[in-house]
């Protein structure tokens, strides 16, 4: 049991260890300072952390964001609308062509009786 724990320790360290080495060699770690030392420096502190440190990292800022959501809604729903129309079209044109059918054979039928 002692053991088992001491496994177990052992692995989420190791875990822990790889995750860091990870963050440290992508540069995550090497960024996130450097905007939070920028957030630090700042003499005026902005209202949203949040906010500054997502502009910083490049990221759209929460207004824009919110912006960006409301703008995919409207899209979709303009998509769906397009969607609905474009499947109503091929079914008018199904119905067209069915009916060209039958008007042809119609007429084949006249022209098979002499009745042109």
């Amino acid at each position: 049991m002692l053991i088992e724990k001491y496994d177990d320790k052992q692995e989420k360290e190791a875990k822990k260890e790889a995750f860091r080495k990870y963050l440290e060699s992508s540069g995550v770690l090497d960024a996130l300072t450097k905007v939070l030392v920028a957030l630090y420096e700042e003499n005026d502190k902005p209202s949203s952390a949040v906010e500054f440190v997502q502009q910083k990292l490049g990221g759209p800022s929460i207004s824009e964001y919110e912006k960006l959501q409301a703008e995919k809604s409207d899209l979709q729903l303009m998509y769906d609308e397009l969607s609905t129309s474009y499947k109503k079209k091929c079914k008018e044109i199904e119905e067209l062509k069915n009916s060209k059918v039958v008007i042809d054979a119609f007429i084949d039928r006249l022209d098979d009786k002499g009745m042109d």
